[in-house]
């Protein structure tokens, strides 16, 4: 990747990077002075919740990299029911928003491996999470990094979008 083409890709599919390349990118923005945020998840049906924690993720610092869980890592969290789209889906939709920088893919149950190898300097999860139960907030500490808790729309989940639709009952 040329430092032009790493600033800010502009169609979605082109946000969605591996691994070892983003970690290399990650490296060359901290020397830079930027601020990286992750964060991270299933991203199973995007909804308002999604965007809003994502927005809120952006504010937080300059490029914003979202994990997203693969299809077998979603089952082994969610049940043999989940995803309902499969992970290329789940990133481009990801990626499609203004707000996400790059989009990758991680098969582990959690992010703990993909955050060491990233050591971003900002860190977000959803405030339900407890600050001592927050996955990789070791990595990014020790690196000089810190972790924002935000807060979540209530009343927006996939489980509860789920449910709705199998209820048939409105999702507004």
């Amino acid at each position: 990747m040329t430092p032009s083409r790493v600033s800010r890709p502009v169609r979605a599919k082109d946000k969605i990077v591996t691994r070892r390349p983003l970690a290399a990118l990650v490296r060359q923005l901290r020397r830079r002075g930027q601020q990286v945020v992750f964060a991270n998840g299933c991203f199973d049906l995007l909804h308002v919740g999604h965007v809003s924690l994502l927005e809120q993720a952006k504010q937080a610092g300059d490029i914003l990299i979202v994990g997203i869980n693969s299809d077998r890592s979603v089952r082994s969290l969610k049940g043999p029911a989940r995803p309902i789209l499969p992970e290329r889906e789940r990133a481009l939709l990801v990626a499609s928003l203004g707000c996400v920088d790059f989009v990758t893919v991680f098969d582990e149950p959690t992010p703990y491996a993909l955050i060491s190898a990233l050591k971003p300097t900002i860190l977000v999860k959803g405030a339900d999470w407890k600050a001592d139960q927050i996955v990789g907030r070791d990595v990014v500490e020790r690196e000089g990094g810190r972790v924002v808790r935000i807060r979540l729309v209530e009343g927006h989940s996939t489980t509860r979008l789920i449910g709705k639709i199998q209820a048939g009952r409105p999702c507004g």
